[in-house]
């Protein structure tokens, strides 16, 4: 199981979710660019302290990450076809998560091998990242029996 982000543009959802991935022992792909400087104090405060236990891969861009990519892509989207409680999620699945500003672009979509959506109340837009992110992942975890022993 990894957790991998679109082109994130704050700082402190990908300190957040780098202490996610850490302790619950999950692989992180970023693809860039980012919005920020990967040194940034937000950063730093939110989660990189974690970085250093959690098997991070930054890759310069969607072609470099689809061209590594194992496994299944399942993308979590407000526009998703599948609601996450009807999901069926495998361990070598790959989670990815749009940018906060942009979400992820049709060509992202169409890669997709599942595109996820987390039930919302009618009138919220969405989620902030590092929840959904947290969100997706427990559930993914429960279903393959991948949480930490």
């Amino acid at each position: 199981m990894r957790l991998a982000l679109y082109q994130p543009d704050q700082a402190g959802n990908v300190g957040t979710i780098l202490r996610l991935a850490a302790c619950l022992g999950v692989a992180v792909d970023i693809v860039e660019p980012c919005g920020f400087s990967f040194s940034d104090r937000a950063l730093k405060r939110a989660g990189m302290d974690y970085a250093a236990m959690t098997a991070v891969t930054r890759h310069s861009g969607w072609a470099t990450f689809a061209a590594a990519l194992a496994g299944r892509l399942v993308l979590f989207t407000t526009a998703g076809a599948v609601s996450l409680p009807e999901a069926r999620f495998e361990a070598g699945d790959t989670l990815l998560f749009g940018s906060e500003s942009r979400g992820a672009p049709a060509e992202v979509h169409a890669r997709a091998d599942v595109r996820v959506r987390i039930p919302q109340v009618p009138e919220t837009r969405s989620l902030n990242l590092a929840v959904a992110a947290g969100i997706g992942l427990a559930e993914a975890l429960r279903q393959t029996a991948g949480w930490p022993r």
